[in-house]
């Protein structure tokens, strides 16, 4: 007998991604070529009814940063009315990159980060040069990067964040950073394909939140190394079983060795439009995840 898949698979997105996100309409057409009835829905539109859905699946919801509290409250709301991946939980720990800490404290390596909460003392580093951006931030937004001849401009940059009531984060900018970072994409618990993109600080002592947040993407194959750095990164995170989306993205240290930058578990670009086996596998995870098989 056939087998045909009729449940209400919901890709949440934002205004800016039904605009921008390239990767969106090829999930959602992928997933209807396997009889899956897919839609993207902004996760702030009025009224929709998301338990309903059998199945919400996080995919451009850009703005949350913005919106955080509001955000929270309608991850908590959908995760609780259906099946949301990723799970509430994981979202909520993902929000804030302080989740880095956890992450050192299990013996992950990542970049060396400093957090300074308002109202707690400025202290940045006295040589070299460092970063210095919010913990709820995506894109590189509201961040900067600064030489040592630059400590009053980076106080300021803290000062303003923490005005916004924000925490900052202030971390080294890594002298092999030019040989790119490296985005390792896992679909299902499994790795699926991985992304090279350049620097996205290339000048010193400027916020630019309209900067590329991708610059000169290629495909690229991991190391050994990066995997099992990827690999413990995500076995890392609290909750039960591997997350149904997870992108790691890694730079290499002075010493070669790879290092996190970033655990993307909310709404990773997963960059399917430059990689067609990345997309059957997006559809064939959320298919046998998130969509039961009906027989008819």
């Amino acid at each position: 007998m056939p087998v045909t898949v009729a449940e209400r698979v919901v890709l949440a997105t934002a205004t800016v991604g039904i605009e921008h996100d390239v990767d969106l309409p090829l999930m959602v057409d992928a997933l209807r070529a396997r009889g899956v009835d897919a839609a993207a829905v902004p996760w702030d539109a009025e009224g929709y009814d998301w338990s309903a859905c059998d199945s919400v699946i996080i995919r451009s919801t850009w703005d949350y940063g913005d919106r955080l509290g509001e955000y929270l409250a309608w991850v908590d709301e959908v995760g609780a009315a259906t099946r949301l991946h990723n799970p509430a939980d994981v979202v909520r720990w993902n929000s804030d990159k302080r989740y880095l800490r956890d992450l050192a404290e299990q013996g992950i390596p990542v970049v060396p980060t400093t957090f300074i909460a308002p109202g707690e003392e400025i202290v940045l580093p006295g040589s070299g040069q460092f970063v210095v951006k919010p913990t709820v931030s995506a894109g590189a937004r509201d961040t900067a990067r600064y030489v040592e001849s630059q400590l009053a401009s980076a106080e300021r940059h803290v000062r303003s964040l923490h005005s916004a009531g924000a925490t900052a984060m202030v971390q080294p900018y890594l002298s092999r950073i030019a040989e790119g970072e490296r985005a390792l994409v896992f679909l299902g618990g499994a790795f699926s394909h991985a992304m090279r993109k350049g620097p996205v600080l290339t000048d010193v002592g400027v916020i630019d939140n309209a900067r590329v947040a991708h610059p000169g993407l290629t495909e690229h194959q991991p190391s050994a190394a990066e995997l099992e750095v990827a690999a413990r990164a995500l076995a890392a995170i609290p909750g039960r079983g591997p997350v149904l989306i997870g992108r790691v993205d890694l730079a290499l240290s002075d010493d070669g060795s790879p290092v996190v930058m970033e655990l993307e578990l909310i709404e990773p670009n997963l960059f399917v439009t430059h990689s067609a086996p990345g997309l059957q596998r997006f559809a064939d995870v959320v298919r046998a995840h998130c969509a039961s098989p009906k027989r008819t």
